[in-house]
């Protein structure tokens, strides 16, 4: 019998055991034992006896696999210190499902049958740990940790992302007819010491609404006559959000629409209203303020404070438990308004386009996945000139144009793109038919360069100006991949050439000498894979979303292999985005710059467990790829 603090310290690294509390891990300590299996050992045959116990491997590694009568054997898994295998049969009770090996000298941990099947019938948590997937049961608790370790995580009032917005929205609302003065509707809003004034028909319905700023910026600053109609002031196009929603996707309405009051309906019935100063009372600032700040601005100048801003927000939404999507897509929002606000300041710097354009973006901007550190990756689509004059006159501003969105993104702290994609160089600057001819020859002659730039630009997404000239970009992209497997094939062959970080015995594989040593890029060899992966199977399906989780949730009735392993990719994805965000955060509290490069020693064995879930989904799917496309190119 082994019975020691060895033992005990062992499982408490160990999931699920980490998760039961002191009394329990001493009481299956008493009924422990210990085997060692020599390199080479069959352990558990297939069809055999079931398996005994439950084997923990404390040390060694072995192969789990299906033995098919005729043909080559099925790899289900390696498994190594800390991991387990045997339940399935030992439940069961009639046979082992598949054959394990010692693939190096293994001393595994045992606990009998009758101890496993009352921690089944006992904790919950026990069985859903070997019974569900991993990734989909435990990524809470993993985000639980990794924002215990934060200093920034700690108590507070509601979260922003588990509160819903009928919770903190007012409860009574302020309505009066829109057939009142301006005069009438500001004496009610003063008696009532109300910002809004929410405007209804003769039968009740809402039409509009009026703001303190209203009254400012429309009525006081203009010398408007307080005796017009209220409804020549009020804001026809009411904003609503669900009293379900959570007050996280309220604050993104606000964000995105420059609003700072937003009707509260349950059911289709007006119920409140949630105003900017509501959510600043739980988070303490407020992004949206931060939106209004850079509304405000004139001047590049005037717009850097405002960038820092965003770190603090970053740090906020950590505190509040975000998930690494949510926290993406407020990073999109503020980025994209500081991106229009620069290109507005350059169309008064420079005057009136000559043609129609549109700004697009590509890269983790395109994709709504920015973190701290990201460069410029933009471009511009033009329409097709009539006349050379008209190309010439084309070229010649939006040379100068897109030189000053560069600089004052530079000036922002954005540095440029290492590989020049960027509107500034002129071959990224072209009009329509170019942009078709561009994605025709990659799409036909897929060199390896051709392969690589799909990769980056066919995430574009467009940001300002005629934004039908990306669509009619995107249509024609979709309608140049209906079919063309052959080049879908030569993307798939160069997409799991990148394979994760992972060794024989499931050790991570770390940079082994320079300013990363022991570490490995997270970007690179985690969170790419399943970009790269996501875009594939979108652009097989012309699928037109430019982001990970949403090309993912769209594909799920689209895809088979998507709808199989959907929840998985968007945990993993989460999980490792998630990692990233805060490591980068860490750095740049401390002082250092922030880069990618995590060491996996300085996470704990959950994380750890993570990681590795993580990059084992990823090699099964490049395996399937490598199936689905091999007659193709291989």
């Amino acid at each position: 019998m082994v019975i020691t603090e060895d033992l005990i310290d062992f499982l408490k690294s160990v999931p699920p055991f980490q998760f039961l509390d002191e009394q329990l891990l001493n009481d299956i300590a008493r009924s422990v034992s210990m085997e060692f299996y020599p390199k080479g050992t069959t352990v558990l045959h297939q069809d055999g006896p079931p398996s005994d116990a439950l084997r923990i491997i404390k040390k060694g590694a072995v192969k789990v696999f299906f033995a098919p009568e005729k043909g080559e054997e099925v790899l289900i898994d390696y498994r190594s210190e800390g991991e387990s295998f045997g339940l399935l049969s030992l439940v069961g009770g009639d046979k082992s499902r598949a054959t394990v090996v010692a693939v190096e000298d293994t001393i595994c941990y045992l606990i009998g049958r009758g101890g496993v099947l009352k921690l089944v019938d006992a904790h919950p948590s026990f069985t859903e740990f070997f019974f569900k997937s991993f990734l989909n049961k435990y990524i809470d608790k993993t985000y639980q940790e990794m924002h215990n370790k934060s200093l920034l995580f700690g108590g507070g009032d509601k979260p922003l992302f588990t509160t819903p917005v009928g919770e903190i929205g007012t409860k009574g609302v302020l309505s009066a007819s829109q057939e009142i003065s301006i005069r009438e509707g500001a004496e009610v809003m003063s008696q009532n010491r109300m910002s809004s004034l929410v405007l209804v028909d003769k039968e009740g319905v809402p039409t509009g609404i009026v703001t303190d700023r209203d009254l400012r910026d429309k009525v006081v600053s203009k010398g408007r006559p307080v005796t017009d109609a209220i409804s020549s002031i009020m804001s026809v196009s009411l904003i609503k959000t669900e009293a379900r929603d959570y007050c996280f996707e309220a604050l993104l309405k606000m964000i995105r629409y420059n609003i700072h009051h937003l009707l509260v309906v349950d059911e289709g019935k007006l119920k409140g209203i949630v105003t900017n100063h509501d959510l600043m009372m739980m988070q303490g600032t407020s992004p949206i303020s931060l939106v209004r700040d850079i509304e405000s601005q004139h001047t590049v100048e005037g717009l850097a404070p405002a960038a820092k801003k965003t770190n603090e927000i970053i740090g906020l939404l950590l505190k509040e438990g975000a998930r690494a999507s949510n926290i993406t897509r407020i990073i999109t929002e503020i980025n994209d308004r500081l991106l229009k606000k620069i290109l507005e300041l350059a169309e008064k710097e420079f005057g009136k386009p000559p043609v129609r354009y549109c700004w697009i973006i590509f890269g983790s901007e395109g994709r709504k996945e920015q973190t701290f550190r990201t460069d410029q990756d933009n471009a511009i689509i033009y329409e097709d000139p009539l006349t050379d004059s008209d190309d010439a006159r084309s070229r010649t501003y939006f040379t100068v144009f897109s030189a000053f969105v560069r600089d004052s993104l530079l000036k922002l702290g954005v540095p440029r793109c290492p590989a020049n994609y960027m509107a500034s160089n002129p071959e990224w600057c072209q009009p329509v038919k170019q942009w078709k001819k561009y994605f025709s020859t990659w799409v036909y002659t897929p060199t390896p360069d051709a392969v690589m730039k799909s990769l980056i630009f066919f995430d574009f997404r467009p940001l300002y100006g005629d934004l039908s000239l990306a669509e009619s970009l995107r249509d024609s992209l979709h309608a140049l991949l209906e079919g063309q497997m052959i080049f879908l094939g030569y993307m798939a062959n160069m997409i799991i050439k990148n394979t994760p970080p992972v060794g024989f015995f499931k050790s991570f594989i770390v940079e082994k000498s320079g300013e990363h040593k022991n570490e490995l890029n997270m970007k690179v060899k985690g969170i790419a894979p399943i970009v790269d992966m996501a875009r594939l199977f979108a652009l097989e399906k012309g699928v037109r979303e430019t982001s990970t989780i949403e090309r993912l949730s769209t594909l799920k009735e689209k895809h088979t292999i998507v709808k199989e392993f959907a929840d998985e990719l968007e945990h993993a994805f989460e999980f490792m985005m998630l990692l990233r965000i805060q490591h980068q955060f860490e750095q740049m509290e401390s002082g250092k710059e922030p880069n990618n490069f995590i060491n996996p020693n300085s996470l704990s064995n959950l994380e750890k467990k993570m990681m590795k879930q993580s990059f084992n989904l990823i090699t099964r799917l490049q395996d399937i790829i490598i199936e689905r496309y091999k007659p193709l190119i291989w």
